[in-house]
């Protein structure tokens, strides 16, 4: 179910003074959700010794966010030095951080080891010699290749841009074992929005198994194996949701059978953003125009810039109209701004009559929304708010303005007078 009950019986009553005061478009997450959803996780692997969620950053980095996800005790997932700066400074550091980056540079591997350290995931066996220094505890990211199936958006195995090779892994961690490294871990990322919850045991499944592997060729023990993210929300109303209790049950089954085969038992990660804050946040914009041509328009002042799924994945998104009949539908194509003809919110879609003025409501928007904003057209991106625990709502991050846009438009100025300015200067007359 597209945004749940819960979260529209607290924002729809709220939502014309919210609007009133604050102006759209914006983002607007809540709390309450978020923590529901987040206590759930822990309470369904509390079978499992050493359980943490790392939250992926990537999917909503604003540190009111990240602040929920610390107090709930989860750690960090983070693809880049901005999210590790983000994750800092609302207080994660050392091995409450994991660095999974890819195509990285020996300075940011540098950041990454600085100011606390974090748990470096690293994409490549040659990125151990990029290391400044070789750090206690190390881990890989295993692409399986063939072995395993990915799904539309995250691509397949075998041709993602990701991992250690199968044929590779034990190379991988033996190098790591006699450049000094003592303790290890293994992660794997191969599906995204993923609902099929047997696919996510057997990923868990998959890597307990390449532990026994890795163990039996190099006598060395994992102190954790991360299943990454990719769990799935229901989009669409007539979505089967992921089925998180089962899920749970099968993986401690399969770690307590690991444990009962090897004498110990690795700790359960993973790095849920979608399934952790996706429902639990909404794009909320005002219907500014009508056009009638071959097909009806709705205009909206928000577009592509502050949600660019519809457009790059041809995601569905599911639309209400607060205050109007569902049953009094109109087929319409709900569109922004953007002078781009896939800045379209819904294409053909059945919604009650939409005038200007009307408060239109995005659901699902609190992962891969704002995060994955960009300035094509010069579109500024839209504020964030936060619902409370206490039915406040909080500006969380300001909508942008033309400044920012010019501001990197304003250095100071330098130029190359290469050697080659004459010939150059010569050819052009």
């Amino acid at each position: 179910m597209p945004m749940s009950i819960a979260f529209e019986n607290r924002l729809y009553p709220l939502l014309e003074e919210i609007v009133a005061h604050f102006g759209t478009p914006f983002h607007i997450y809540d709390e309450a959700g978020i923590r529901e959803t987040g206590y759930r996780l822990k309470r369904c692997f509390c079978g499992t010794p050493g359980f943490r969620e790392y939250y992926a950053v990537k999917a909503l980095p604003n540190p009111a966010i990240l602040a929920i996800m610390a107090d709930m005790g989860f750690g960090f997932d983070c693809s880049s030095v901005a999210e590790l700066v983000l994750s800092r400074r609302v207080g994660g550091s050392g091995e409450a951080l994991m660095f999974t980056s890819n195509n990285t540079t020996r300075q940011e591997f540098a950041m990454a080891m600085a100011d606390g350290g974090s748990i470096v995931n690293l994409d490549d066996i040659s990125l151990v010699d990029k290391l400044p220094a070789i750090p206690d505890l190390i881990c890989f990211r295993y692409n399986p290749g063939e072995r395993r199936s990915g799904n539309a958006i995250i691509g397949t195995p075998v041709e993602a841009k990701y991992g250690v090779s199968h044929e590779r892994l034990i190379e991988a961690y033996r190098t790591a074992r006699d450049r000094g490294v003592k303790r290890f871990g293994l992660h794997t990322m191969l599906a995204s929005n993923e609902r099929d919850h047997t696919y996510m045991v057997q990923t868990a499944a998959m890597l307990l198994e390449q532990v026994d592997r890795i163990s039996t060729a190099l006598d060395i023990r994992f102190e954790f194996i991360n299943i990454g993210g990719g769990l799935g929300i229901p989009y669409r109303p007539a979505d089967i949701p992921l089925d998180l209790e089962a899920m749970a049950r099968a993986i401690t089954a399969t770690f307590s059978a690991f444990s009962r085969r090897n004498g110990y038992m690795p700790k359960l990660y993973m790095e849920s953003g979608r399934f952790m804050t996706g429902p639990h946040g909404a794009l909320v914009a005002t219907a500014i125009n009508r056009k009638e041509i071959y097909r009806t328009y709705v205009g909206l002042d928000a577009c592509m810039s502050a949600l660019m799924r519809p457009g790059m994945y041809n995601a569905y998104h599911h639309i209400t109209v607060p205050g109007k009949a569902v049953d009094a539908t109109q087929v319409v194509d709900v569109v922004g701004s953007l002078c781009e003809n896939n800045d379209k919110f819904a294409i053909q879609r059945p919604l009650p009559p939409i005038a200007e003025g009307d408060a239109v409501v995005i659901h699902d928007t609190g992962a891969h929304g704002h995060a994955m904003g960009f300035n094509y057209n010069g579109q500024l991106r839209p504020k964030e708010l936060l619902l409370k625990l206490d039915g406040t709502v909080e500006l969380i991050r300001r909508g942008e303005r033309l400044g920012d846009y010019f501001a990197s438009l304003s250095f100071t100025p330098d130029a190359l007078h290469t050697k080659t300015r004459s010939t150059t200067h010569q050819l052009a007359n």
